[in-house]
């Protein structure tokens, strides 16, 4: 048992609330970690795709525990805020593997995490999300277990039929031991309305360009949003538009919104 990282974590469930939506924008290295805190967060999220294409590998279960894991040590060492890291599947295809997974995360300093169902059936996922919970209970370790479910981003069936399958499966996910339901691909305000209603945990919903505010969020029910990989993906446009428009034109108008030397290298020189 680690009575700091408890009430680390215990901290973190308490930024989950309606009333003023704990607003998540994803990190994926130390130096978007260290931006973050400085930025105000009240805690950091990973990003698994931008983790993964940080290390030259592409999202989608493609990343290995070690390095994942070595990522999420890298950034806790870094910030004094809590961290909740995304591990996708669990980064094992065993329940063994997903309790190792969890309990590394967890001597990691990692106080939450993200696990998907992607395209696995709702009982394979809920064992996983069992298999996590026991494996936090046997390390003496408060969790937060954030199941994110994919329905609306496979977009099978009408609008109604999603809706219905996602409350279907978020109240056997927070039986089988989630405590947040998070749904990427909900955008509307109907719809961000019927699943705060129909589910009794925090409800998560990521957010981007053209998204209802986060204030907004809030009074339809919602205490967590996410922006995800965009800030990785808008970064590295910045590095494309950059690259392209010098070996081009030649010009260096990409890089005009850059931090300031000096700020951004005294970040670090504070962090630790």
């Amino acid at each position: 048992m680690n009575p700091e990282q408890n009430r680390t974590a215990a901290h973190f469930r308490s930024l989950h609330t309606s009333q003023k939506p704990l607003a998540l924008s994803n990190a994926w290295d130390v130096a978007s970690a260290v931006i973050t805190e400085a930025a105000g967060a009240p805690a950091v999220a990973t990003t698994s795709a931008g983790v993964a294409w940080s290390l030259g590998l592409p999202d989608g279960d493609r990343l290995d525990r070690e390095r994942a894991v070595a990522v999420i040590a890298s950034i806790v060492n870094a910030v004094n805020v809590p961290v909740t890291a995304d591990i996708e599947g669990g980064y094992s295809e065993t329940l063994d593997g997903i309790a190792k997974t969890v309990v590394e995360v967890l001597e990691a300093g990692a106080v939450g995490i993200n696990m998907e169902d992607g395209s696995r059936e709702p009982a394979d996922f809920c064992a996983r999300i069992s298999a996590a919970r026991q494996a936090a209970g046997n390390a003496g370790r408060d969790l937060f277990i954030n199941a994110r479910t994919d329905v609306f981003l496979a977009g099978v069936g009408t609008l109604d039929q999603q809706i219905a399958e996602v409350l279907a499966r978020a109240e056997k996910y927070v039986e089988a031991g989630a405590d947040g339901i998070f749904v990427p691909g909900a955008s509307d305000a109907d719809t961000v309305a019927a699943l705060t209603a129909g589910i009794a945990v925090p409800v998560n919903i990521m957010v981007g360009p053209g998204s209802l505010s986060v204030s907004d969020l809030g009074r339809l029910g919602v205490s967590r949003v996410s922006l995800g990989s965009s800030i990785a993906q808008a970064a590295y446009a910045v590095a494309h538009r950059a690259a392209e428009e010098l070996n081009t034109a030649g010009t260096y108008d990409a890089v005009s919104e850059a931090i300031d030397y000096g700020s951004l290298n005294g970040l670090f020189a504070t962090s630790n």
